[in-house]
């Protein structure tokens, strides 16, 4: 029996990326249904057009086309008003051996919570009642989790929860003397995803001080001084043949001047480093539960429960 599997994305993006991969899976092309608010759309082969220039808004249009393949009434809305709020629905047609696969690979982080949507839609004044589109009779539908939808003889919307446990949930007729009511109850399931609390940023940079050093330094002077002679250096004490002769007399004054030279050394470090702790945080929420109050006029009791009756 074909099984119809649909979810609803938060962006196009994400809906496309999820289709590549259903086609690398060997999901057939055919079998692959996509509405975007965009208008990227695609349907499945072998069903009735969706016509782009028929009367009515794009997601009314994505309503008509989901109700008139097969998709129960209430269901097509729903994804209908997602494609109209700018989310993106896939929904896949596929065997039984397919149905594993197709879930594994839909459930993303990415899907949305079809029962939380609507839960947030209506409190801002959306209505699920008042399509102009025909319902289909006898379409067995539900809208549990995330992936929520019903199930007929030609497609079977599933829950998330059902599907991972290999089992098809329906709500409806199995005849015309049965009504069946579903029990359902919510887990409260706690995970974890990492937060920025901040960062510390450690920059260096160079600055510049003025310094002052005292150095002795040496310095020569030639001085040059012209006195007369007296005394017995005025005649006699030099060789005559010395007085006339050519000479010269060389100098040099020296003196030391400072030289700067600078050297570098480390005087300190900073060291930075991140250290981890462990604590444990009590999560506190609430969850739903499905009650069942059974009158019954024969015995003029009432009982309560939350669990299916297992001797039906």
């Amino acid at each position: 029996m074909a099984k119809t599997v649909t979810c609803l994305f938060g962006s196009d993006s994400q809906a496309s990326s999820i289709v590549s991969e259903l086609e690398q899976s060997g999901i057939s092309q055919g079998k692959i249904c996509l509405f975007t608010a965009s208008g990227d759309n695609r349907t499945w082969d072998g069903t009735s057009s969706f016509d782009e220039s028929s009367s009515g808004s794009h997601h009314d249009r994505v309503e008509n086309y989901l109700t008139t393949n097969g998709v129960p009434h209430d269901d097509a809305r729903a994804y209908a008003e997602g494609v109209r709020r700018g989310h993106a629905l896939i929904a896949v047609r596929c065997a039984d051996d397919e149905v594993d696969r197709v879930v594994d690979i839909l459930d993303d982080d990415d899907v949305l919570d079809l029962d939380e949507r609507q839960d947030a839609w209506r409190s801002e004044g959306w209505s699920h009642q008042g399509s102009g589109v025909a319902d289909l009779g006898g379409t067995a539908t539900t809208s549990a989790g995330m992936l929520g939808s019903g199930m007929t003889e030609g497609s079977a919307m599933r829950d998330r929860e059902s599907l991972r446990d290999d089992g098809l949930y329906a709500q409806g007729r199995s005849s015309d003397r049965d009504e069946v009511i579903p029990v359902a109850e919510e887990e409260l399931h706690v995970g974890k995803r990492e937060v920025s609390h901040g960062r510390v940023r450690i920059r260096s940079h160079v600055t510049e001080r003025p310094v002052e050093e005292q150095v002795s330094l040496r310095e020569e002077h030639v001085s040059v001084e012209r006195r007369p002679v007296e005394g017995t250096m005025r005649t006699g004490s030099v060789n005559d043949g010395d007085l006339f002769r050519e000479r010269s007399i060389e100098m040099e004054e020296r003196a030391e001047e400072a030289v700067v030279s600078k050297e570098a050394r480390v005087v300190e470090e900073v060291v930075v480093r991140k250290d981890a702790d462990q604590r444990t945080q009590t999560v506190s929420d609430t969850v739903r539960k499905t009650e069942v109050e059974v009158d019954d006029d024969r015995s003029a009791g009432i009982s309560r429960t939350g669990t299916t009756d297992k001797n039906r």
